[in-house]
């Protein structure tokens, strides 16, 4: 195996760890992020903290990482899609890779958030549908009318998917491909140039590569920025998915 398959099969391996630990650390986030946005006017939730709290208090532990195993399953590949497209483009469009261009970045991470879609878009209308479930749920928690603790039957990823095949076909799991092009596309844009960039500040002359640490601000500094820039689209793709009654 050539140095050069090496690294991108290491690339590939961390991009799936980093995903499962970024899925794990961060998703009750995502979930409150997903049922503030699909409030529709109807005021569940008051706020961030609200949402967290009420979600504990309904639904439990478990309930803060509702449609998790969805994204657990299929972050590995859509990072893999991700990071080797991002490499494919950088190296077809940049023929000198020691010298730095911006444009030939900012396209190369184009392709990357085309690419990525594949994946990204049925896994995340999967996560939405399934997170989505515990704020149409809320109202009726409690007790039932029988006296009984008011238990909905929840949706599972499998039946969401069969049922969205059943009905829409293959279409249906790429419902909002549109929105989420126009989110996905502009964040790797901004991301992968913006770190690559940062990370180059941090290479040390005696190893050639950036220290850990530097790597990590880097990546979280080059995401802050972009998710800043793309949060308007992603609630524009998240109001997308919602063909759920509510």
């Amino acid at each position: 195996m050539s140095s050069q398959d090496l690294s991108i099969a290491t690339k590939l391996i961390n991009g799936g760890v980093a995903g499962l630990v970024g899925v794990t650390c961060v998703f009750p986030i995502d979930l409150v992020k997903t049922r503030l946005q699909n409030q529709h006017g109807k005021d569940v939730y008051r706020g961030m903290i609200d949402c967290l709290v009420k979600t504990a208090r309904t639904e439990g532990f478990v309930g803060m990482y509702r449609g998790a195993a969805v994204n657990l399953t299929l972050v590995t590949p859509e990072k893999a899609i991700k990071l080797a497209a991002n490499d494919f483009f950088r190296q077809l469009l940049m023929e000198d890779r020691t010298q730095r261009d911006l444009q030939m970045e900012m396209l190369a991470g184009c392709g990357a958030g085309m690419c990525q879609v594949v994946v990204t878009c049925p896994m995340e209308m999967l996560k939405i549908q399934l997170q989505d479930a515990g704020r149409l749920a809320a109202p009726t928690h409690g007790t039932g009318s029988a006296g009984l603790p008011s238990t909905c039957q929840r949706p599972s990823a499998t039946l969401i998917a069969r049922e969205l095949l059943r009905t829409e076909g293959l279409s249906g799991l790429y419902k909002g491909l549109g929105a989420t092009l126009l989110r996905d596309i502009p964040f790797s844009i901004l991301y992968f140039p913006l770190f690559a960039n940062l990370n180059h500040l941090g290479v040390s002359e005696l190893t050639g590569k950036a220290s850990f640490a530097h790597s990590f601000l880097s990546g979280c500094a080059a995401g802050s920025v972009a998710a800043a820039a793309v949060t308007p689209l992603d609630e524009n793709s998240g109001l997308r998915r919602d063909p759920l009654p509510s």
